[in-house]
């Protein structure tokens, strides 16, 4: 698509400056977690990131109900998070899966954006604490995610969730998570999900977009970093994985038919180019799609909502966009 890539090579040129909110955030993080830290011992690199994450945790808003359920999954248990807002009778329902590379983070990590999603979209959050890789590569994380989608549709009216209003949705590898169960479950002729929501999603495997050349050393997320977390959760450049387009959605080569996506993208961002390619072909291939930029932003803008006004924005259009895809099925009006 080359006037996609013509505009996005200059939507990469003409970037306005970080916001210093997002700079102050990306700053704490890069202090917690340097560049280096992609060579510490793994233990090391999870603490780091869990103490970072809370360092950002606000408190839930009143009202929600919050309890864990322990599920079947395919190798042992899992851990799926509720998080119900007040009110009687069944909610929509958002299937969440959290960001961190696929080897970082967990449903504590994202414990008080699931809440707030929850309480300010007025649907039953259910966050899945899927196997992280190395130790368990694609498809762990690709299978976690069926699993958890089977008992929602089985168990979750005992849980106040109406299952004919049910959507996916995550950040970051959360984002690739949904887009490649989207696809699995549109190739089994299922039309489970009525919605994706992607937040700054990992897509693709081409590191040489505008966007990658840009945004190399952003301080929120650095190529070198996502080299890793690619490798990490693929294995080594060549393996099999590479080639799963469930593992990296930008392989497909046909959207149709997919359930209608809220994509949201941060200019100061190496994924960015990813986000605005997979919302292209959407859009080409008649997926009723959303695209909200966010130019002053970087990487995990959605931590950094308390303390940047552009991230506080953002996040609020990403929990109207979740009202509106699981309520009415349909995607918001571009903004």
């Amino acid at each position: 698509m080359p006037d996609l890539m013509e505009t996005l090579n200059i939507l990469a040129e003409t970037l306005p400056p970080l916001d210093p909110g997002m700079r102050a955030f990306g700053e704490k993080i890069t202090a917690a977690t340097p560049p280096e830290a992609v060579d510490w011992p793994l233990e090391r690199q999870r603490q780091a990131w869990d103490e970072v994450c809370r360092s950002f945790r606000a408190p839930h808003p009143p009202g929600l109900a919050v309890s864990d359920v322990a599920i079947p999954g395919p190798d042992g248990a899992l851990t799926l998070r509720l998080y119900r807002p007040p009110g009687e009778g069944l909610k929509p329902g958002l299937l969440y899966f959290h960001g961190g590379g696929w080897i970082l983070g967990s449903i504590e990590t994202h414990d008080d954006m699931c809440a707030e999603m929850a309480a300010g979209a007025d649907v039953v959050v259910v966050a899945l604490d899927y196997r992280l890789a190395p130790e368990n590569p694609h498809p762990a994380q690709f299978d976690d995610c069926r699993a958890a989608l089977d008992w929602v549709l089985a168990e979750g009216a005992a849980h106040g969730i109406d299952t004919s209003r049910l959507i996916a949705g995550g950040d970051s590898a959360g984002g690739q998570m949904t887009a490649g169960l989207s696809l699995a479950l549109r190739d089994e002729g299922r039309s489970d999900l009525k919605g994706q929501v992607l937040i700054y999603p990992v897509l693709g495997r081409d590191m040489t977009t505008p966007s990658y050349r840009v945004n190399a050393t952003a301080p929120s997320l650095s190529r070198e970093e996502m080299a890793h977390y690619l490798e990490a959760f693929l294995g080594k450049r060549g393996s099999p994985a590479w080639t799963d387009k469930h593992a990296v959605p930008l392989l497909e080569t046909d959207y149709k038919n997919l359930p209608p996506a809220f994509v949201t993208a941060a200019g100061h961002d190496p994924l960015h180019d990813e986000a605005m390619i997979y919302a292209a072909r959407l859009a080409q291939a008649g997926v009723p799609v959303s695209v909200r930029r966010e130019p002053a932003l970087g990487h995990s803008y959605m931590r950094a909502r308390q303390v940047s006004e552009p991230a506080g924005a953002g996040f609020a259009a990403i929990v109207a966009a979740i009202r509106v895809l699981a309520h009415e099925g349909r995607v918001p009006e571009e903004s």
